[in-house]
Parts: structure tokens; C-alpha cells; sequence
């Protein structure tokens, strides 16, 4: 064949790429049909096919198209939603002689099938579709007896079961059909069929706002859902190895899912601003300037070596982290002030300051361990739990003095999207006893938090001051709960980290006992003499 014409052929076999490339895929409207009937949201689908939401809705709009494996795989799930979702048929044609009208003929099958059957009752489902070895049996691809979505997973039972909290939300069942109109040998007025003048009164900005919210919060929950199922498959079931894989991909996932809350939101920040020197490490193995107020507080009255029999109980606060980022962060590059000028209620950062003495034994310094005398540099957190403390509400201290600040403009809702989405996921997993879901969440806003410093695992961020601040936050909150437990006659024996608080006294009639984020629990460990329910003695002074 000589050249032109394989050149020929060559430009024949391109322009019918050209022609399938664009008849493979149905009409942007279907597309959008296919995946409502589904019960199927944006997010979902952009999980699975490893894309943003925005290029769902672009592909969805008739704006873009997928290319390359991503068209083969998008095709391959219209298709398999074509099968189980046909579009309606057009109603067939009156005939031409008059007949009494007949009752309206039963449905095809096709849609039969498609409405979704009865879900047994929560009472009969099966507790777990874990086997006592951690191992999840795997079968012909049924609907979940759950939610009733297709998934190749067993439970105990053998019936088809999504395990922990992967199940999708369940398509809306149809509406039902209506009964056809009897006949009136008197017709109605025309007035009376006539609707309303009133208009449906359009919903409130706060409203609106609510059910964006609402939604933005579903779809990316959809997100976390989705990477655990996604996870569990590739292991076949095995939930360690599911875990391990989850926990690698918690720093990318986690960013993600900040970037899908921060959609819509009314703040521009920076992610690497310049920073002053007090916030650079000096060496990898060296801190920075930055003094967290983290706490190690033992009371100094009551010692384990002493004899004696008070009873006391090591208490945790749950997910500590997660709680801390409601918090003030500066948004913005800082700038430097000298005196109070950087003292604000809605600046924050870092501040030089000389605290004044504290003299209260029973409760921890609010600055934690510090053997140092002298100023120190202190986040914006703990600056506000001192310049509290030192208010009339309080009055435990004097006011810190201020020297210089590096503040920035802030707000206390920065993070408050990606911690209600965490927090919701989160509790969820607790009421499914979904561990494997409920460590992938603890992985993420802890490496979230570890990690936007100065960090080789994380390249998408530099904020050392938010961590710092968060970290500072996650004490300063666990001092409010040592403050209440003295307030309410407890005795506070020790405080130590994020959320480890000893008490001695009936902690119940303080603190709500459970593992929700504002409750407490009895925390245990294998290696530390005091945990759990132990006895002090008292030393005398």
C-alpha cells in the first residue's frame, strides 16, 4: 500500500473515532436522568470515577466530555443504569372509535422491576456482615437487604448486605399512580379548577443557605462512604488491610473533602503565606518558637506512691482534635503589631507575652508545664482562655502583658464545614459500630491537623501558625473541663495531653458518659499505672 493511501485509510479511522467518540454516550439530559433514577448523587459518581464534582456536572451540562479510560468507564455505568432504568415509553394513541373509558392498563414489567422492593424492618436485619474473623463473604451482586443498592457483599445470614456505614442512599420510590378521575355527569365550575392567586412564597436566604448546606454536607459524606467501600473491595473483604489502605490515603482524601466545604464559601485564604521566623523551624529536628500551653498536670497533694484509698478515674475526651477546629484562625498573611495592637476579637495569630503568676494548686496552669520563666510566644487560643481567666467572670489571674503580635484578619467558622461533615461521619460509624469507618475519619483530621505545617506529607498547605493554634485549642478546651469538674466539688488529680483528665469524686453527675464529641469516657491502657479506676494516697505539705 503505498503512502497516500494509508495516509486514506488513516484520516478514514479518525473520523469515525471522531463519530463514536460522540454518539457513545447519551444525551447530556439522560445522563442526568439515568443517575436521579439511581438515587445516585454528583459526588458519588465523581468518587468512582476518580474526578471532581464539577466535571460531573460539566459532562452533565453537554459543556465537557470524558476522555480515554474515564469515557469507557462512564459509558459502562450509563449503560448499566440504562438496563435497570429504561426510559418511559410514550402513551399509546387513542383509537378512533368511541369506547367507554376502561380502566388504564397494568405497567410493563420493565418498570415493575425497576421500583425498588420493600426493605425488611431494622429489627429484622442482620447486626453485622462481618464474619468473627474480620472477613466479609462476597457473592453474586444482589440489592442490599439495607438499602437496596446492588453490592457484591454478604452478611451472616448469606442475604446481600453493605458492611458498616458503605450503605448509598436508596433511589426515592415512585411516586404512586393516580386513581383515574370518576365521571361527573355535572362538570365543575371553571373557577373552581382555577389555582390559587397566592404564589408559593420563595424560600429565605437563611433557608437557602441551609439546604445547600444540607446538600453539600450529604455529598461529601457520600465521599467518605464511598472511599470505604471502594477500599474493602480492593482488599476483598479483609478490613485490616482496608484500614491500612484507608489510613494511607487520609491526607489527600481529607484535603479533598476541605476543598469540596470550602465550595461555596465567603472566605479566601492563604495556603502559603510568608511567615515571620518565630514560625520556621530552625532544623528538622527542631521546634519553633511557639509555646502550645500543653499540659502535664499532676496535683500536688495526692501521689500513687503515697498510701491511701481515693478512688480516681481516668477520663478521655473523645476525638479532642476534631472538637478544636472550631476555633479563630487568621486567614490571611500575618502582620506584625507591637503592644495590644494585635489584640483582637476578630484577629488572631501568634502573640509575645509575660503571664502573670499562677497560684491555684487545684487546677492546672492554664499555660501547662513551662519550667521557663519569662516571656513566651502563645497562640491566639491561648491568649483568649488567659485574658478570660483574668476577667471578672473568673478573676484566677492577671492579666498577661502583650509585647508584639503577628495576627490577621479571622474567623472562628473556617474549619466548621469539614468538622460537621467529620463529626457526622463519625457518629455515624459509632451507632453502626462501623470501626473501619470510624478510624478513617480519626485518621483524617489528625494527619489533617499534623500535617499543615511545615510537612513533606502534605504539599497542597503551610499554615505551622493553624496548627499551632488548633493544638493550643484542643487544651485550652480540655482546661474547661478540668475547671468544671473543680467547680462541681471534683477533685482534678491529673491533666495530661489533648484529652486525658483524672478525677476523683462521681464524675457521672458532671460529665455525660458515652463517646460522643461532648461527652467522656473511661479511658484504659495497657502500659500506664494510672488509667482506668485506680487509688492515691495523699502527701503531706
Amino acid at each position: 500500500m503505498t503512502e497516500p493511501s494509508q495516509g486514506l485509510f488513516d484520516a478514514i479511522d479518525s473520523l469515525l473515532d471522531a463519530v463514536d467518540n460522540h454518539t457513545l454516550l447519551p444525551a447530556p439530559p439522560e445522563r442526568v436522568r439515568l443517575r436521579e433514577a439511581a438515587g445516585l448523587t454528583e459526588a458519588a459518581v465523581a468518587q468512582a470515577l476518580g474526578v471532581r464534582v464539577q466535571s460531573i456536572q460539566a459532562w452533565e451540562a453537554g459543556r465537557a466530555e470524558p476522555k480515554a479510560q474515564r469515557l469507557e468507564a462512564y459509558r459502562k455505568l450509563l449503560d448499566g443504569l440504562a438496563h435497570r432504568f429504561p426510559a418511559p415509553t410514550p402513551d399509546r394513541p387513542a383509537t378512533k372509535s368511541p369506547q367507554p373509558p376502561a380502566a388504564p392498563e397494568a405497567l410493563p414489567n420493565a418498570q415493575e422491576t425497576a421500583s425498588p422492593q420493600p426493605l425488611p424492618s431494622p429489627a429484622e436485619l442482620p447486626q453485622t456482615a462481618f464474619r468473627p474473623d474480620g472477613l466479609v463473604e462476597q457473592g453474586d451482586p444482589e440489592p442490599c437487604i439495607r438499602c437496596g443498592m446492588v453490592t457484591p457483599f454478604k452478611a451472616t445470614d448469606g442475604r446481600s448486605l453493605h458492611p458498616g456505614a458503605m450503605c448509598q442512599p436508596s433511589p426515592a420510590a415512585p411516586p404512586a399512580a393516580a386513581a383515574p378521575p370518576s365521571p361527573s355527569p355535572t362538570p365543575a365550575p371553571a373557577d373552581a379548577a382555577r389555582p390559587s392567586p397566592t404564589p408559593t412564597p420563595a424560600p429565605t436566604r437563611p433557608q437557602r443557605r441551609a439546604k445547600s448546606s444540607a446538600r453539600a454536607q450529604a455529598e461529601t459524606n457520600t465521599l467518605i462512604t464511598g472511599a470505604v467501600h471502594q477500599e474493602l473491595e480492593r482488599a476483598e473483604g479483609d478490613a485490616d488491610a482496608a484500614s491500612q489502605a484507608l489510613v494511607k490515603r487520609a491526607i489527600p482524601d481529607v484535603m479533598r473533602l476541605f476543598e469540596e466545604t470550602r465550595a461555596s464559601a465567603r472566605y479566601q485564604y492563604t495556603a502559603y503565606p510568608s511567615l515571620p521566623d518565630i514560625l520556621h523551624k530552625p532544623s528538622k529536628r527542631e521546634p519553633d518558637q511557639i509555646w502550645e500551653a500543653r499540659p502535664n498536670f499532676h496535683h500536688p497533694h495526692y501521689s500513687l506512691k503515697a498510701p491511701g484509698t481515693i478512688r480516681v478515674t481516668a477520663l478521655d475526651a473523645n476525638a479532642a482534635y476534631l472538637s478544636a477546629l472550631k476555633c479563630w484562625l487568621p486567614i490571611g498573611k500575618l502582620e506584625h503589631h507591637t503592644g495590644n495592637d494585635g489584640v483582637d476579637p476578630k484577629r488572631s495569630g501568634v502573640h509575645l507575652i509575660t503571664p502573670a503568676a499562677w497560684q491555684h494548686p487545684h487546677l492546672p496552669d492554664p499555660l501547662g508545664d513551662r519550667e521557663e520563666p519569662g516571656a513566651l510566644w502563645i497562640t491566639d487560643a491561648t491568649l483568649r482562655l488567659l485574658l478570660r481567666l483574668s476577667g471578672p467572670k473568673y478573676g484566677l489571674t492577671g492579666a498577661p502583658t502583650v509585647h508584639e503580635s503577628w495576627t490577621s484578619g479571622a474567623t472562628e467558622n473556617f474549619l466548621d464545614a469539614l468538622r460537621k461533615v467529620l463529626a457526622a461521619a463519625r457518629e455515624t460509624a459509632l451507632a453502626q459500630d462501623d470501626s473501619l469507618t470510624e478510624g478513617y475519619v480519626k485518621a483524617m483530621y489528625s494527619k489533617f491537623i499534623s500535617t499543615m505545617g511545615e510537612s513533606i506529607h502534605n504539599r497542597e498547605i503551610q499554615r505551622p501558625d493553624w496548627m499551632h493554634i488548633i493544638h493550643s485549642q484542643a487544651y485550652a478546651n480540655l482546661w474547661g473541663k478540668a475547671y468544671k469538674a473543680h467547680q462541681a466539688g471534683l477533685e482534678v488529680i491529673a491533666m495530661m495531653g489533648t484529652d486525658e483528665l483524672h478525677v476523683s469524686g462521681d464524675w457521672r453527675q458532671v460529665f455525660t458518659p458515652g463517646r460522643g464529641l461532648s461527652q467522656m469516657k473511661i479511658k484504659h491502657s495497657d502500659t500506664a499505672k494510672a488509667s482506668g479506676q485506680y487509688t492515691v494516697g495523699q502527701v503531706a505539705r
